[in-house]
């Protein structure tokens, strides 16, 4: 099928799955994944911009935090690793102790229906023998694997859909701006010339044909230049990517030109979860890749996730929940553990949540109860209450109800309205 417009792409039906499918796991991993440090500041939305930059928490974007003069990353990277060259860590990446079907069944016992590793992030590594890279992958260096179709093969496997991220707006390799302190710089100072758009079409031409991801999530932007229909171009990468995957969906990170969803991060684009069918990305602390710095403190346990996925899947959305694997291949602790948390929390109720969706019922709480509604796939009512007491009064349509709040719950309690 052959479109005019980008807006024609807008006819086509969202595919049933990916109504149903209300929780995923986002994986970050990459040469970062060796320094792995940041300061765990805060969440994005939650620290002015002023600040943000030079302190960024998200360990994925050190290459470009140790390029800003006087940032603690950069007093870091001189300290610990005497200045060296960021490809360095390339090489560093070994990932020998990477065993995706153990991660898979980890994500599959959390109830994720799907899992997006990245591809190519702002550094420009790719995770796969992608075209163009001249060696500068994980298949030439480093690991010396094809780690996303290691992921996504073991995804599938697991009985989950698979989907790609891919950074088209920043490639600071390709190419190199001055380093970004502010978010108008990040917008300013990306690529936008057709030469660098016909090299990030071919990456993603060669990602759908070698892997039919079911999401195709794009970060920051897409170049102005190849914002058309031509050979090489955005409109004809969108069409062949629906005759490719018929069921494929792409999230909103492209420009103004098409999405079938909306993103939110953190506590940023909190507007976008008004406009229709909607995402939140977070990882389980404050950074998407790993961070040896972060600790209990600023991480979400398995209950902490458990009442955001409530509360997303409550107001109708969808969340990505980001993991950062260490260099070696396994995931930390404080991830696992978390994970594993919500997989008991699932166990004891939680499992409607994940293909569930917003409720019509109305519900408060008293005395800061924490509530919220969720219809089921089959359109049955759920509350789920949470609290800092033994027990909470709550009401849902007008009825009130008393719920019990066990000590050792692993997440907010499940309450039928039909009984």
């Amino acid at each position: 099928m052959e479109y005019e417009s980008f807006g024609a792409f807008s006819e086509r039906d969202v595919p049933a799955w990916f109504d149903r499918t209300k929780f995923g796991i986002f994986i970050h991993w990459g040469a970062y994944s060796v320094p792995a440090w940041a300061e765990p500041v805060g969440a994005l939305g939650a620290v002015p911009d002023d600040q943000w930059f030079a302190h960024n928490p998200y360990a994925e974007w050190y290459y470009n935090t140790i390029r800003i003069e006087g940032s603690p990353a950069a007093d870091h990277h001189r300290e610990v690793w005497g200045g060296r060259p960021y490809d360095e860590f390339l090489d560093l990446w070994q990932a020998e102790l990477f065993d995706p079907d153990a991660w898979c069944a980890l994500f599959a016992a959390a109830g994720a229906g799907h899992v997006v590793p990245t591809t190519k992030h702002h550094d420009g590594i790719a995770l796969w023998d992608a075209p163009g890279t001249d060696g500068r992958n994980t298949v030439a260096r480093g690991p010396r694997r094809d780690l996303v179709g290691d992921i996504v093969g073991a995804a599938r496997r697991a009985g989950m859909r698979a989907g790609v991220y891919y950074s088209g707006g920043l490639d600071w390799h390709v190419r190199p701006f001055p380093p970004h302190t502010t978010s108008a710089s990040v917008h300013g100072s990306r690529p936008t010339d057709r030469e660098y758009g016909e090299y990030a079409s071919r990456h993603c031409h060669d990602l759908i044909g070698r892997y039919r991801p079911d999401v195709l999530w794009n970060d920051i932007e897409w170049p102005d230049g190849a914002k058309d229909f031509e050979p090489g171009g955005l409109g004809e990468l969108f069409a062949d990517y629906y005759r490719a995957v018929p069921e494929g969906v792409v999230n909103d990170r492209w420009g103004d030109t098409h999405r079938d969803y909306y993103t939110s991060e953190y506590e940023s684009g909190l507007g976008n979860e008004r406009q229709g069918r909607w995402e939140n990305c977070r990882g389980v602390g404050f950074s998407f890749g790993y961070n040896q710095v972060e600790d209990e403190s600023v991480s979400l346990s398995g209950a902490g996730i458990a009442r955001h996925l409530v509360d997303v899947v409550s107001r109708g959305g969808h969340l990505l929940l980001n993991v950062g694997p260490r260099a070696d291949g396994t995931l930390p602790d404080i991830q696992v553990r978390a994970l594993r948390g919500v997989a008991d929390w699932r166990r004891a109720g939680g499992d409607v949540v994940a293909t569930g969706d917003r409720s019509s019922v109305q519900v408060s709480g008293d005395d800061g109860a924490w509530v919220r509604a969720v219809t089921d796939a089959d359109g049955r009512d759920w509350l789920f209450v949470d609290g800092d007491a033994d027990r909470a009064t709550v009401r849902a349509n007008g009825r009130r109800f008393s719920v019990d709040l066990p000590a050792d719950r692993p997440g907010p309690v499940r309450v039928d309205l039909g009984s």
